[in-house]
């Protein structure tokens, strides 16, 4: 399973590449507006710092508006991939830039026909928002084994990254079910290496250390 990042602070993608853990990033208008900064200078920072894939948004409502906004988006980088609503319009718009050869990424899915019809689109990313369903009462994970299991049955390329994640164990259950990327935001990427017997273990062998003789000269 790959990792992106669900930031537009660079320092948290600065941290997270100092950790070897991040495979790409993915953004949305409200994470540029916390920022407080001009979002333009700020995605042209993001895409030149990282490798791998930098999701960014659109925010017209239309088709035509939505590919016109994909164009300039793309100039920020050969790694931009172009976040659409799901939508039947962002539809419209994911195949006209599936045949353009743009990369995109189907956000705010929320059942496994959404997924469905984003992938007969040509969606290159779908991205459900298992910590919104979750919110909702039903079972945000049951989506993501739904949406895997469709596309394994039908041999779909569209990758599947589950977003709105609010724990490690989101993640672990996204990775047993085969998804293919989490987009994790920084206060829980700082939680996946943590537990409570790793740092009962650890604390234990320093004071076991520190009473051997001999230990420390």
């Amino acid at each position: 399973m790959r990792f992106f990042i669900d930031t537009a602070n660079l320092d948290e993608i600065h941290q997270a590449q100092k950790y070897g853990l991040i495979d790409g990033v993915t953004t949305n208008p409200s994470l540029f507006a916390k920022e407080q900064q001009d979002w333009k200078e700020l995605a042209a920072a993001i895409c030149k710092a990282v490798d791998g894939p930098v999701s960014l948004e659109v925010v017209g409502l239309t088709a035509e508006e939505m590919v016109a906004e994909a164009r300039e988006l793309v100039k920020f980088g050969p790694n931009v991939v172009v976040k659409i609503p799901m939508i039947m319009e962002g539809l419209v718009a994911v195949r006209q830039l599936s045949q353009m050869g743009i990369d995109t990424n189907v956000t705010l899915v929320f059942s496994p026909l959404q997924a469905l019809m984003a992938a007969k689109a040509g969606a290159t990313y779908v991205s459900p928002f298992v910590g919104r369903v979750d919110d909702t009462g039903a079972d945000g994970m049951e989506l993501i084994e739904q949406i895997v299991t469709i596309f394994n049955n039908y041999n779909f390329k569209t990758q599947v990254l589950v977003a709105s994640i609010r724990s490690p164990m989101h993640i672990v259950e996204s990775a047993l079910m085969g998804a293919d990327v989490s987009t994790i935001p920084y206060k829980v990427l700082e939680r996946l290496a943590k537990h409570p017997l790793t740092d009962k273990g650890l604390a234990d062998f320093l004071a076991d250390w520190k009473n051997t003789k001999g230990a420390g000269r």
